[in-house]
């Protein structure tokens, strides 16, 4: 199968590049160009030629459109104008369908943003290109929490602990991000990092383990796995990490809580059956229910997509390796299959539109982020290779 490499820019603010350097085009790596049979071709430009680079490597991972030079159902335009400040027309054929000026909190933002409104006058659902984006990344050497745009752009470091660090979440609003990390303690913590601020403040810490912390759609609860009674455990709070109530009592272990879109349910893996598998019970508390995947004896790691509540995605395993696999809740039939990566693709985390996807691909000796269409299956390395080992994405609207 033929790949393209395509270039996107990114913005590096912490790495100490000139602003020349900076606005280089950086290698974001190679992009898997199968489309679905029901793709729609359209012709993208935008000026400058920055730009332009963002929106055509943005438009071609959505999976949705084919990029085409001619005979293009759209021909979606995007220029920059003053005070970081985005136009996109969109004609099909001879009509216009939009025009509009967006607004970002820079030019790059901008166009982002202006490209998920072309996405939505196009029939392509919810936009979800201007997502935020949190990661962990060991370029220091150590772990650290980074954030930037869903394609790697304005990245900034926000921990320098030197210590490690793991699962950073957002707050629904996207102005806070909680992570577990072993800064000042020989056990895990849950804290906190106000981004307007920068202000970091402990959540969470009790004795044993305290990790895995996940806000409620709404965000007035959040969830977390602790292990201070024994074994690890699910426990809810309040949003301020008060409160601190346990939910399960097995004699497993149970990692990995997420809310269900509504926020009645917790979802989560345990082991209690003898091999990790996905469960369900009221946020209340009560009895849980194991979710009839039947694909692998191993399923962890579960996602609840808000975009399309239906929608479960989980790492499972296959073979000697790891693979994404999505269970609807619809059909209640066993779950499939969706990615089928040369290496391990673990960690998934949905987009806002029930359809995309994140995943941190595994190899020997490096991590990266991908983005996943679940419709057309198409692939697309996201993360620069400057970032070194990266994982563990989380992302939020703003």
């Amino acid at each position: 199968m033929p790949r393209i490499r395509f270039l996107c820019l990114l913005f590096v603010v912490v790495f100490g590049l000139s602003p020349l350097e900076a606005q280089r085009a950086t290698d974001l790596g190679e992009l898997d160009i199968r489309t679905a049979v029901s793709s729609v071709p359209v012709r993208v430009s935008a000026s400058p030629e920055a730009l332009d680079k963002l929106a055509n490597f943005a438009f071609e991972a959505h999976g949705r459109y084919q990029r085409v030079a001619s005979n293009a159902v759209f021909d979606i335009r995007f220029t920059a104008i003053a005070g970081n400040r985005v136009q996109v027309d969109v004609v099909r054929g001879s009509t216009a369908i939009l025009s509009r000026a967006v607004t970002g909190s820079s030019m790059r933002n901008a166009l982002l943003k202006a490209a998920d409104v072309a996405v939505e006058a196009t029939g392509g659902g919810k936009g979800v290109f201007a997502s935020k984006l949190a990661f962990i990344s060991q370029r220091t050497g150590q772990t650290e929490v980074y954030i930037g745009d869903l394609f790697f752009g304005e990245v900034r470091q926000l921990t320098s602990d030197r210590a490690a660090a793991m699962s950073p979440k957002w707050t629904p609003d996207g102005k806070k991000l909680v992570y577990t990390s072993f800064h000042g303690s020989v056990a895990a913590d849950i804290y906190q990092i106000d981004l307007s601020t920068m202000q970091r403040t402990s959540f969470v810490s009790f004795q044993g383990t305290n990790q895995g912390a996940r806000f409620s759609p709404d965000g007035s609860k959040v969830t977390m796995v602790l292990s201070g009674e024994g074994n690890s455990e699910v426990y809810v709070a309040n949003a301020n990490g008060r409160g601190v109530s346990r939910r399960t009592r097995t004699s497993g272990v149970e990692s990995s809580p997420v809310f269900s879109p509504d926020g009645r349910q917790l979802l989560f893996t345990s082991d209690a059956a003898g091999g990790p598998q996905l469960y369900v019970m009221p946020v209340a508390g009560g009895r849980m229910s194991r979710l009839p995947t039947n694909i692998s004896r191993y399923c962890a790691e579960p996602d609840w997509s808000t975009g399309d509540p239906s929608k479960i995605a989980f790492t499972m395993r296959i073979g000697r390796g790891f693979q994404i696999g999505l269970f609807d809740l619809k059909i209640r039939k066993a779950a499939v299959q969706v990615s089928k990566a040369p290496h391990d693709a673990m960690e998934p985390v949905w987009l806002a539109d029930g359809r995309h996807l994140l995943y941190t691909a595994r190899s020997a000796n490096q991590r990266s982020i991908w983005l996943l269409d679940t419709e057309s299956k198409k692939v697309t390395r996201l993360s620069a290779s400057n970032l070194e080992s990266v994982s563990q994405a989380a992302v939020v609207l703003p």
